[in-house]
């Protein structure tokens, strides 16, 4: 197995991390934030983001999966629901990357089930093209096309995520 070319260099991931911290840090100014990461792709992307935003936060982690190898299996599972109490707090949900919709979907759902005073949601990618359910997305990093990618936390069967850049995943014939 091969990751090919970066599609997204070490440099363009920290300008684009360093742009969504600003935009975040101006949007809750005078505000904490509860900043909710979904594990385990959002590791990476989550520590850089948090150091770069300049409100008080706290953190907090879900871990939620989807996916067998490379196809979601559509159903999704929660294997960890987060501690913080969010009733009446304003809440960030980072995430890795949205596809489908679906993940982001129902725990965005269940989320609001426990009355933030707002929720807002975060991703690195996007993969527009693959949208089965509509998610409001407030900051996005990049749209990128429909393919398999690892490195900077994402993942092939939980190999890849230490590569710095993001990689189109092929596999070697």
């Amino acid at each position: 197995m091969i990751t090919g070319k970066p599609l997204l260099t070490v440099e363009q991931i920290q300008s684009k991390v360093s742009s969504l911290a600003d935009s975040i840090s101006k949007d809750y100014d005078g505000k904490e934030i509860v900043i909710i990461g979904l594990l385990k792709g959002c590791f990476i992307f989550m520590a850089d983001l948090v150091r770069q935003i300049r409100v008080p936060v706290v953190i907090d982690f879900m871990i939620a999966s989807s996916y067998m190898q490379t196809t979601t299996s559509g159903e999704v599972k929660i294997h960890c629901d987060i501690r913080e109490d969010i009733e009446n707090r304003h809440v960030l949900l980072v995430d890795d990357i949205i596809d489908t919709g679906i993940s982001l979907n129902l725990i965005r759902e269940r989320l609001l089930m426990k009355n933030p005073a707002s929720l807002k949601t975060c991703v690195l990618l996007d993969k527009k093209e693959r949208r089965i359910v509509d998610v409001p997305v407030d900051y996005v990093g990049f749209e990128i096309p429909n393919e398999f990618v690892v490195g900077y936390g994402l993942d092939y069967e939980n190999n890849y995520r230490n590569l710095p850049y993001i990689a189109i995943f092929k596999r070697a014939i």
